[in-house]
């Protein structure tokens, strides 16, 4: 499963809201959703985010295998 809670971390440390992404960067509310529970989201939407933190995907994104949730 792909989860996004490095995105949280990442936002933390920049001190970024999902306002920011939907306000400032006009992420769809929807995308903002998805993210939240962990939902597929594009690869333009991951792109997007690595551009707007200035990271890698790895800062966004994590791979956690389906047992170890």
């Amino acid at each position: 499963m792909i989860r996004y809670r490095p995105l949280w971390e990442t936002m933390a440390r920049k001190k970024a809201t999902t306002y920011t992404l939907r306000v400032i960067y006009g992420m769809s509310h929807a995308t903002v959703q998805r993210l939240q529970a962990n939902l597929p989201v594009s690869t333009h939407t991951l792109d997007k985010l690595c551009k707007i933190f200035n990271c890698q995907i790895e800062e966004i994104v994590e791979y956690v295998p389906d047992g170890e949730l």
